[in-house]
């Protein structure tokens, strides 16, 4: 298996897993701070990556030149999931859903603009047909539904939570310098966790831990381990070996994946018009595998 292969194996994972967080984050929004949510899922995550690190590659002294390469990274990646979290205390799922398609046209804007790389137009085309995939998919094939979108504040403030997804893809390629992706990863989470607990201290002080309903530990644990640890070395893997627009491509799969957790938790099965919408983002994947090899 090609490198380029490799990657896109890696974002198919990262896309599936990415997708529970939307599922169980709807749920837990409303029971906890943003900020003091992810400052407990990052510190968890940058134990079990570190855990990991030091037992497979383990960690150089020279990964630590140059620090701020990681909390130029962490505060990217806090900026985006503490204002996730915020946005879906107003913002309906569906309406998030639809404001996250927006992230790989983002990002292959903030890659021209960092690494110079160009979106041909069949990669151009490939982002059109998976962005309408999506949008088929995340409005469940109803056109009144989807002239119904609102544009609220809730979807605002997520909007700029994915200008920061965007500009983190290039920004690790740009700022990696030869270190393995789970050391690097390391180095990101712990800035990441220091930033946001720094920034959240008031709200995690405040927070009554022994009440929080068990939905929210469910979420924390599921967020740190499978949608921190996990999600953020795939990330760092294939954006060692995709070009930004092609690793934010599989966000389109996202809903899809969706629909599966939803299916999961017992909230209903989509129609077989929906499926439509699958099937496009499906073939707009094919399309971008052309050419790697």
């Amino acid at each position: 298996m090609s490198q380029a292969m490799r990657g896109h194996a890696a974002m198919l994972l990262f896309s599936a897993l990415v997708a529970g967080s939307f599922s169980l984050g709807v749920l837990a929004a409303p029971h906890i701070a943003p900020t003091a949510l992810n400052a407990v899922r990052f510190a968890i995550a940058a134990v079990l990556v570190g855990v990991a690190a030091v037992a497979t590659t383990g960690i150089a002294r020279t990964a630590f030149h140059s620090p701020w390469r990681y909390l130029l990274l962490g505060g990217t990646f806090a900026i985006y999931f503490v204002l996730m979290f915020e946005g879906l205390k107003t913002a309906a799922p569906v309406s998030a859903a639809a404001v996250f398609t927006l992230t790989p046209i983002l990002s292959a804007f903030a890659g021209y603009v960092m690494l110079r790389q160009i979106t041909t137009r069949w990669m151009a085309m490939a982002l059109a047909l998976g962005g309408a995939g999506a949008v088929w998919v995340i409005f469940r094939a109803d056109l009144s539904a989807l002239l119904g979108f609102h544009i609220g504040t809730g979807e605002v403030i997520y909007f700029w939570g994915c200008v920061a997804h965007a500009i983190y893809t290039p920004m690790v390629r740009r700022l990696n310098r030869g270190e393995p992706a789970i050391v690097f990863t390391f180095g990101m989470l712990v800035a990441c966790c220091l930033l946001v607990t720094l920034w959240g201290w008031g709200d995690i002080t405040a927070t009554d831990w022994a009440a929080l309903p068990g939905i929210v530990w469910i979420t924390i644990l599921y967020v740190a381990v499978f949608a921190s640890a996990v999600t953020f070395v795939l990330l760092q893997y294939a954006s060692l070996r995709l070009p930004s627009a092609k690793v934010m491509a599989y966000t389109y799969l996202t809903p899809s994946w969706v629909l599966i957790w939803e299916i999961s938790l017992g909230h209903g099965a989509p129609t077989p018009l929906v499926l439509v919408g699958v099937g496009l983002s499906i073939v707009a994947l094919l399309m971008l595998l052309r050419g790697d090899g």
